[in-house]
């Protein structure tokens, strides 16, 4: 064998040398990093808005199964159907008003966008669009934008829809449905695109060096806000806190259903941070979305394990929803900084947001702060954390974070407050007594999502 492996080698001896030249010199002549063409840049980056985009959307169905599970079985259709119209909503009133707000007209330094109607597709696009034969310069024309105009837009629309979604949560089994939209309307056309436009539209926080990479302030904290001051100016569940100031728990109806709500928010959370990145049109972009995708899944897993190894400290026993906002709170957490370097930075941002939720829970009960799904201490609390954090890790100024979540927080619940006490002393925001016992599903639906179950088993708790 060696003796046929020598001949071999010796006769073709010539041809491997010139093999080995040829390859050699092909290898020297190519660039080092070939660049893709900038409309190939331009599909992938579309591409990433869409495809991102419809993650954040599969969201709506994590916030709606999580709260399903969290409220009584007698207000399950409702919160159901609020989840569905917000969604709905937010999109209407995005693309009315709130993206111009937004993005459209924003001077450097400045406040607010343009307050105009619509947002449709640039005339380069429509004029592609139309054209029987399309032409190197039109294609450039498109192309030189970096992304489809409404990919963005769509990209966009769905955050203000999480924003939206937040609020909800908090204020399960005892808000009126019409007033609810009403204040949805408003939050996701004027105050949320207003605070968002500091940042994200090239404000004054952008100026100061405010950093929020995918909206632990600028979207949660946000909904977090408005769900807070929505609870104190609408009051506690009846049944809730006994006269003498004690808490008594009011259990959610389908802990699976929770849980599978939680394991949708951590899937669309990949694209709602990895999406963030703007871009995929380059090895550097790829390369960014994929270090933001591993710490957003890290820093949600940190979040869990805190939460069950303080429950297990604190009270002997493993909480299943403190998990669940743990995995949560982690999430929220790391989305003003996903982009760190180091996974490990991502576990201790996770773990912390995890450990809030442990804590603030029980404080908003001694403050009879009545938060049926927990949303105040995961997307509020933890969203200022995760804020701070981008500061505490080096990536940017805690003088600049501080500021940007005072300004956030103050200018929201301003607008949130206001717009909370308009709705109570023109068209009233409860429900009454009689209504909250009998579920929302029935007064105001006129339905019930477990008609099997029978009236007998809803008892006021």
């Amino acid at each position: 064998m060696e003796e046929i492996m020598s001949s071999f080698l010796s006769s073709n001896k010539n041809t491997i040398a010139l093999s080995a030249v040829t390859v050699s010199l092909l290898t020297l002549s190519a660039p080092a990093q070939a660049a893709v063409t900038e409309e190939t840049a331009f599909v992938f980056n579309t591409f990433s808005f869409l495809i991102n985009g419809v993650l954040v959307m599969w969201m709506a169905a994590g916030f709606a199964m999580l709260e399903a599970g969290l409220v009584r079985s007698k207000n399950t259709a409702a919160i159901c159907l609020k989840n569905i119209a917000l969604y709905s909503i937010a999109g209407l009133m995005f693309y009315l008003v709130g993206y111009n707000l937004l993005y459209v007209g924003v001077e450097e330094g400045g406040f607010i966008g343009t307050f105009s109607f619509f947002y449709d597709s640039g005339e380069a696009e429509v004029a592609l669009l139309s054209a029987e034969t399309s032409t190197e310069e039109m294609i450039t024309a498109v192309t030189s934008n970096g992304y489809s105009v409404m990919s963005d837009w769509f990209f966009q629309m769905v955050f203000v829809a999480a924003t939206a979604s937040i609020v909800s949560g908090t204020l399960a089994e005892r808000i009126k449905f019409w007033p609810f939209m009403l204040f949805i309307a408003v939050l996701t056309a004027i105050i949320y695109p207003i605070q968002a436009s500091w940042s994200w539209g090239g404000g004054w926080l952008a100026d100061l060096g405010f950093s929020d990479f995918a909206g632990s302030s600028i979207v949660h904290s946000v909904g977090g806000w408005a769900a807070l001051t929505g609870a104190i100016i609408l009051g506690p569940r009846k049944g809730k806190f006994t006269a003498e100031g004690r808490v008594k728990p009011i259990p959610g109806s389908n802990l699976p259903l929770a849980t599978l709500g939680t394991f949708i928010l951590w899937m669309g959370w990949f694209g709602f941070n990895g999406g963030s990145q703007l871009a995929l049109g380059s090895a550097a972009d790829a390369v960014a979305m994929a270090i933001v995708f591993v710490n957003t899944n890290i820093a949600a897993a940190a979040g869990v394990v805190a939460a069950m190894i303080l429950t297990q400290l604190l009270y002997k026993k493993v909480d299943l929803t403190m998990a669940l906002n743990g995995a949560l709170a982690g999430l929220v957490a790391i989305t003003a900084g996903p982009d760190v370097s180091h996974a490990y930075m991502a576990i201790i941002i996770g773990g912390i947001g995890g450990a809030i939720v442990v804590f603030a829970v029980p404080l908003l009960d001694s403050l009879q702060i009545d938060d049926v799904v927990g949303a105040i201490p995961v997307h509020l609390c933890a969203g200022i954390w995760g804020t701070l954090a981008v500061g505490i890790f080096g990536s940017g100024s805690i003088v600049s974070q501080l500021t940007g979540i005072i300004a956030i927080g103050a200018f929201t619940i301003i607008c949130s407050a206001t717009l909370w006490i308009l709705l109570k002393i023109t068209v009233g925001i409860r429900i009454s007594e009689e209504e909250e016992y009998n579920g929302l599903d029935v007064s105001e639906l006129g339905l019930e999502a477990y008609p099997e179950f029978g009236r007998g088993s809803q008892k006021l708790v």
